[in-house]
This record gives structure tokens, C-alpha cells and sequence, in this order.
């Protein structure tokens, strides 16, 4: 028989670990339309810096600033909206926005891919682009409470578990995984509130 194949020993990245566990909590209260999914979520994007990083994903890393900030802003908003007292009121978007988010993602995935191949050493620029770019629209939609924002994520969700898988973030790959999941449930759970116009007393 041949010698017996060496398995590689997954690696245990103690910041992947926490973050993991923040943004399960993050996505489980975005589900719930809670506006307290807005500390879980900060403080994860801020130990995925640090992760996508050290990674060499260096368009997801400049994200996670835009996401710290864009999170604030949604707090904000949220809490404006009175996701202080009840879960948020949410709503669709109409043909002509959806056309503009679409361009935009298209527009910032060629361009910031193009950056990044050109001028940096990242590890997968165009796949770590579209991430980057359509995770800005769907987090800005996300802050507006639109229902389209979950469409989105569970498009970013599959692009990103291959990414991972390929640079070996074997948590953040689970992780995403269940992302994919509650992604799902939010499409579902934000489209029947938007139809009934609930906006349900927490």
C-alpha cells in the first residue's frame, strides 16, 4: 500500500473563534428586526479587520471600516425608526433602485478588482471585490430597512464561502454557512412583514 496521506491540521484562529460567535448573534437579531444586533455586529467587523488582514483579503479588510461606520449610521436609524420599543417596520424597493444597487455592484467589483490586481498583492482580487462592493450595497440597504438587502447577502454568502475555503478560514466558512441560512430566513421573515406592514412590539 502507499504511504498514507498527511490530513492538514485546521487552523484555530482565537479572533476567527469570537468573531464567529458575534456575528451569529449579529444576524440571528437582524432576522428579528432587533436594533440590538448593531453591538454584535461592530464589534465583529472589528476583529475581521484584523482577520481579513492577516489573510491578505485586503478589499474585505478596507470593508469592515465601511461596516463599523455604516453600522453606527444604522443604529442610528433604526432607533429613529423606533427599534428602541418594537422590532422595525420594513419595505421593497422599487424597478429603478434595484437597477442602481445592481450597477453599483457591478461598477465597484470591475473597478476595486481592477485596483487591487494592479496594485496589491491580494490573494483573489476580483471574487475579494465583488464582495466588497455588493456588501456595501446590501449594508447600506440593510440600514433602510429594505427587503432586497437579504437577496443580496445570500448572494455575497456563496461567493464568500468559496473565498474562504480557498484561504483557509475554515471557521468563517461555517460561519458563513449559517449566514447563508438565516440570510434565507430573513428574506422570508422581512418579505411576510413587509406585506403585512407589521411592525410587532418587542
Amino acid at each position: 500500500m502507499g504511504r498514507r496521506a498527511r490530513l492538514t491540521p485546521i487552523r484555530m484562529n482565537p479572533l476567527e473563534i469570537i468573531a464567529v460567535a458575534l456575528g451569529i448573534a449579529n444576524v440571528g437579531l437582524l432576522v428579528r428586526r432587533s436594533i440590538w444586533n448593531y453591538p454584535f455586529g461592530m464589534a465583529m467587523v472589528a476583529l475581521y479587520f484584523v482577520i481579513f488582514r492577516e489573510a491578505r483579503l485586503y478589499g474585505e479588510a478596507g470593508l469592515q471600516v465601511f461596516f463599523f461606520v455604516v453600522q453606527g449610521w444604522g443604529w442610528w436609524l433604526w432607533a429613529r425608526a423606533g427599534g428602541l420599543a418594537q422590532m422595525v417596520s420594513v419595505s421593497w424597493m422599487d424597478w429603478r433602485a434595484r437597477g442602481i444597487s445592481l450597477a453599483l455592484v457591478a461598477a465597484s467589483s470591475l473597478g476595486i478588482g481592477w485596483a487591487m490586481a494592479r496594485f496589491t498583492d491580494a490573494a483573489l482580487p476580483y471574487a475579494d471585490a465583488t464582495i466588497a462592493g455588493a456588501s456595501v450595497v446590501a449594508q447600506v440597504l440593510l440600514a433602510l430597512r429594505r427587503v432586497e438587502n437579504w437577496a443580496l447577502w445570500i448572494a455575497i454568502d456563496v461567493l464568500s464561502i468559496g473565498v474562504y475555503l480557498n484561504r483557509e478560514l475554515y471557521l468563517t466558512v461555517g460561519l458563513y454557512v449559517v449566514f447563508l441560512a438565516l440570510a434565507t430566513a430573513g428574506l422570508v421573515q422581512w418579505a411576510k412583514a413587509a406585506r403585512d406592514g407589521e411592525a410587532i412590539a418587542a
